[in-house]
């Protein structure tokens, strides 16, 4: 709730004047039942019409002031509520795409989506009806309470009677739900996290006719979600019933004792009915209150979820960093050790790549080749050791102007839902002839000026329109565009056929001389040209060198050659 105040100081003017408004409304309200009975009582047996048109009208204003009083501050509240859960959303948002890789690691991809959407949600109709009801209820609950004492003292000990039940059931059930809408929203971000995983592998899904078995799998999940909220939902729904039981069999009490008080002189009639509507107003502002905890059982629960990643500290930290030499090497890994919160995946790692040189980076699957890029960008932090980019430690660097020296294509990268041009510039403001530069030495100038609107063609969500070697030649194109002191390419050739592969690689080459190049593959056709090869396995270095020197001394890179000799020598024909 801590967060939820925070955003909302932003708005005290402005709720100040809406609840006063609420306030004067909802007072305004409570003397409407009083004048009925004045008017009853008084005016009524001494037929003074005159009178009761005046008191009639001024009965009409207090309805007027308690009907624009509550619309007026409904409407400022549902203004309140709306900013500040904007403003929510944005930081949290920001906040999420700040997270180091390794504590998106721990939140989850779904359940960042979830706190963005349901939890906000929740947090917004918490403040609009804190807003709403949280001056409403209370005013018209105690109010209603006092002036039943002004009219009928002795029918409103009746009434205190069932108090201390009222609030043994709003203090139980309040208690109870913020833990179970908690629980409710785990449940909510496992539903998100199968969602996301089947829509994005939906090809997959049906490639394999797993349909069935998919839809098997969302039920149980599903049938979770509902469990989790049916519980909350008949813990929370006790209150309305027994609040309602309690107060009509106050009220049944009131009619009682009030019909032996009129029969005995002891009250008036008007006196009766107005202690009833009173009672009336009690019980909807009991009914209110008990919806109010509802509400803020969820937006409690969201809040908590929200804060834990707003205020989450950034648990990369920064450290001095000597200005850059420029005889260092552009990249060098000293002594790198890093497992993810695991056994290591990186043990000892040490290599350099100097400015101009291209180094491959081959290994079997898990070797922790894509790792190495995740530490070189600064995605996660060594364990052990220490990365260095122009013979600066990474860490020394701010994020933002470290990763500005990169272009990088990453083996699970991305195409948006938008044109081409684009996707290559990719909001950095390039100039048309760096895009149609990236394009040509990406080798993909062909195929977008053989499409019908050329660079300015639209490509669908994940550009599914577009064939797989496509897509990775327009990644690539993103890459080089801006002219990177350092390139990641990340296995992003796995789809081109052999000859546009060796065609990129050559123009690549040949057009970025000054450009650190860091290739990963699984092909040795595709890095047996790089100046340097660093061969991976199990996470440590098993040889280093040109593909020569590693033909004779690096029996994991013979190895690996040997099998894919076939294809090799295929190609080499």
């Amino acid at each position: 709730m801590k967060t939820v105040f925070k955003y909302l100081s932003s708005y005290k003017r402005r709720m100040s004047l809406g609840l006063s408004i609420k306030f004067i409304g909802t007072v305004a309200e409570l003397f409407l039942p009083l004048i009925m009975a004045y008017m009853i009582d008084d005016l009524a047996p001494q037929k003074d019409v005159v009178r009761l048109i005046i008191w009639g009208v001024i009965m009409l204003g207090f309805a007027f002031v308690a009907l624009f009083g509550n619309v007026i501050a409904n409407r400022m509240a549902s203004k309140v509520a709306r900013d500040t859960t904007e403003r929510i959303r944005n930081d949290l948002f920001s906040r999420t795409l700040a997270l180091s890789a390794g504590q998106t690691d721990d939140f989850t991809i779904p359940s960042l989506v979830s706190r963005l959407s349901s939890d906000t949600y929740n947090v917004h109709n918490m403040i609009g009806m804190m807003q709403r009801l949280g001056v409403r209820a209370p005013i018209l609950l105690i109010g209603g309470i006092i002036m039943t004492f002004t009219v009928e003292p002795v029918l409103s000990l009746v009434l205190l009677a069932v108090v201390p039940f009222l609030a043994f059931v709003v203090i139980w059930v309040s208690k109870k739900g913020i833990v179970l809408y908690t629980d409710l929203q785990r449940a909510v971000d496992g539903m998100v996290r199968k969602v996301r995983d089947d829509y994005t592998g939906i090809r997959v899904i049906k490639a394999l006719s797993k349909t069935e078995y998919e839809s098997a799998s969302f039920k149980e999940i599903n049938e979770k979600v509902v469990k989790c909220e049916t519980r909350a939902g008949i813990t929370m729904g006790i209150t309305n019933p027994v609040m309602n039981l309690l107060l009509n069999l106050g009220m049944t009490a009131v009619i009682l004792v009030g019909a032996y008080r009129v029969s005995a002189g002891n009250a008036k009639v008007g006196e009766i009915i107005a202690f009833t509507s009173y009672f009336t107003i009690i019980l909807n502002a009991v009914i209110s209150i008990s919806r109010i905890f509802v509400n803020l059982s969820k937006g409690s629960a969201s809040s908590k979820r929200i804060g834990v990643v707003l205020n989450s500290p950034y648990d990369l930290t920064t450290v001095d960093g000597l200005p850059s030499d420029p005889e260092s090497a552009v990249i060098r890994f000293d002594n790198v050790t890093f497992g993810y919160r695991k056994a290591p995946v990186l043990k000892n790692v040490s290599f350099c790549v100097r400015k101009g040189e291209s180094l491959g980076i081959i290994g079997a699957t898990g070797s922790g080749k894509s790792t190495i890029l995740a530490l070189l960008l600064r995605f996660y932090d060594a364990d052990k050791g220490a990365v260095y980019v122009d013979g600066r430690d990474v860490r020394s660097y701010d994020p933002a102007c470290l990763r500005e020296k990169f272009g990088v294509v990453l083996q699970n990268d991305f195409l948006m839902a938008a044109s081409v041009r684009e996707n290559i510039d990719f909001e950095r403001g390039l100039e048309d002839d760096a895009i149609k530069r990236g394009a040509e030495y990406a080798m993909a100038e062909g195929f977008i000026e053989a499409s019908e609107n050329g660079y300015d063609s639209k490509l669908t969500a994940r550009g599914s329109n577009f064939s797989g070697g496509q897509k990775q030649r327009l990644l690539i194109a993103r890459a080089l565009a801006s002219r990177p002191e350092i390139l990641i390419l990340d296995d992003s050739s796995s789809a081109l056929d052999y000859r546009t592969d060796a065609r990129l690689r050559k123009a690549i080459l040949e057009n970025y001389k000054d450009t650190a190049i860091v290739m990963i593959a699984q092909r040795i056709s595709s890095v047996k040209f790089a100046d340097k090869i660093l061969v991976l396995d199990r996470g440590s270095v098993a040889g280093f060198g040109s593909d020569e020197e590693l033909m004779r001394n690096c029996e994991t890179y013979r190895n690996i050659y040997e099998s894919q000799h076939g294809e090799d020598a295929a190609y080499e024909k």
